[in-house]
């Protein structure tokens, strides 16, 4: 078969290249792109991973937020000496009696000073560096010296406190008016003995979010290379959960130690129950647990554009992180290559804009009612490096295709895919799936598809690549019934076919 063709009668999900990056994540007329997604960025699967020649994972916290050069240590602060006038030109809005006078103890010599205007006196500003092109010699303190500073500074700060407060005490008195003191509840007896959060409205982000953490797991897979972190949503109460494929794919065949920790904090060990690399789904069981609270199942097809969401995972090892967002697009054919040689994986996706990150993979993605809508799986990338972090390009691998794909693993240990029995030519830059060869007595033979068909639609979905069509049939189900606009080649008048989709041998 030549390798500009994906033969879709032996259901192959492709040449396992990362997509160059959005929006054509179809990679019509491109090279394929390997690795790491190179300068023009890429998709990749948003799971953890660490060598085990690798120092130990350090606290999450460290592992947030931009990178940054290490700080030089803090020099010490120049004392400088507090004035009975921090703020000269502010003045009391009426006349407040003056704090008792405070002997200051004898002062060090003066740091620099910022330079003085016409009949003041130098003020130096302790909140602002001074700076210098000449270098300067370094002062040292004694203890006692530099206590006595401290406290000087806190009764003079108390005494202009004071007057602050006097002042608004006073035009409360005259103005009954009102501040933000009045209803302060940092005194609040009751706040301070109940510990009491705000009350939660029915409905809201924090009511889904409350109803869904009990439902969705962090997952740790340990090799004796490294190991992998992920997300999964139960859906037995004796420890059946969903996740992805490349998730737990190093734990399969007792290979390594995979654990789950629940929201509550347990941890228990984990097996691989099944999996399956072409649509990146696998299924995994919690050990010795009986009290799992099954996560609900949505409709994926029912889900709107626009439509609010919230993504629930372990991103970058911080579990039960809560995400929001919207559906910024459906049926999007999202192809990420195998990792360490293993199967290419191809979703019709959710596209979100509800931040995710590596760690969320296998997580969840669930609709304003708290019902799951979706596996989060890729992010998209403007950058090349192994690590990406989310741009606002989430996708999600639809429940309704994952519901299905799980039962049949459950079940049977592997699941079936869909085939229209024809190779489609991948790398067209034709507006369409273009049809290379046809196998005999397959579903699209007996509808009439030929070589150089060019197949626009399915039902009523637009395809515009090869790569489209493949995932356009593949979130469909054996034995169901596709109508197929197509095309004789280009320019070619359309007609309409119907055919029954059969099984991938």
């Amino acid at each position: 078969m030549d390798e500009r063709e994906h033969n879709m009668g032996e259901n192959n999900s492709g040449d396992g290249q990362r997509m160059p990056g959005e929006p054509d994540f179809s990679n019509r007329g491109q090279k394929p792109v390997r690795g790491g997604g190179g300068p023009q960025g890429g998709v990749h699967r948003d799971h953890m991973r660490w060598e085990a020649q690798q120092r130990p994972m350090q606290e999450p916290a460290t592992q947030v937020g931009p990178a940054v050069q290490p700080t030089q240590p803090a020099q010490p602060a120049q004392p400088v000496q507090p004035s009975s006038q921090p703020f000269p030109q502010q003045q009391s809005p009426q006349q407040s009696p003056q704090p008792t006078s405070v002997q200051a103890p004898p002062q060090p010599p003066q740091g620099p000073t910022t330079p003085a205007g016409p009949g003041q006196e130098p003020f130096a500003d302790p909140y602002q560096p001074q700076l210098s092109n000449q270098p300067q010699e370094k002062k040292r303190w004694s203890t006692p010296a530099v206590a006595a500073l401290l406290l000087a500074g806190a009764v003079v700060a108390s005494a202009v406190t004071y007057v602050g407060m006097d002042s608004i005490n006073g035009n409360q008195a005259s103005n009954n008016a009102t501040s933000s003191f009045d209803n302060s509840n940092s005194g609040s007896k009751s706040s301070q003995d109940k510990k009491a959060s705000n009350p939660v409205k029915p409905g809201s982000t924090t009511d889904i979010a409350n109803k869904v953490l009990p439902s969705v797991v962090s997952i740790r897979v340990m090799t004796s290379r490294g190991g992998e972190e992920g997300s999964g949503s139960v859906i037995s109460s004796d420890g059946l959960i969903l996740t992805n494929n490349h998730v737990v794919a190093g734990a399969q065949d007792g290979r390594a130690k995979m654990e789950v920790t629940l929201n509550d904090g347990r941890t228990f060990e984990a097996e691989v129950v099944a999996t399956d690399p072409p649509t990146d789904i696998a299924v995994i069981k919690a050990k010795n647990v009986t009290d799992l609270q099954p996560i609900e199942f949505g409709d994926s097809d029912m889900v709107n554009v626009g439509e609010d969401v919230m993504a629930i995972g372990s991103p970058l090892g911080l579990s039960a992180t809560v995400t929001t967002g919207i559906v910024s697009a459906k049926n999007r054919p999202v192809q990420a290559s195998g990792e360490d040689g293993g199967e290419a994986s191809l979703i019709d996706a959710i596209q979100t804009d509800a931040s995710i990150n590596p760690g969320n993979s296998g997580g969840a993605l669930v609709d304003m009612e708290g019902k799951l809508v979706g596996i989060p799986s890729v992010i998209a990338s403007t950058g090349g490096g192994e690590v990406a972090g989310s741009i606002g390009l989430g996708f999600a691998i639809p429940i309704n295709q994952a519901e299905r794909i799980s039962k049949q693993l459950i079940d049977n240990g592997k699941a079936e895919h869909p085939i229209i029995g024809a190779k489609v030519d991948t790398r067209s830059s034709e507006n369409g799936a273009v049809i290379a060869d046809v196998n005999k007595d397959s579903p699209a033979d007996k509808a009439g598809l030929k070589k150089g068909d060019l197949v626009t639609h399915v039902d009523d979905r637009r395809v515009d690549s090869g790569v489209g069509l493949i995932a356009a049939i593949r979130s469909h189900a054996v034995g169901d019934k596709v109508k197929l606009k197509v095309k004789d080649g280009p320019d070619g008048e359309e007609r309409e076919v119907e055919l029954t989709l059969t099984a991938a041998e």
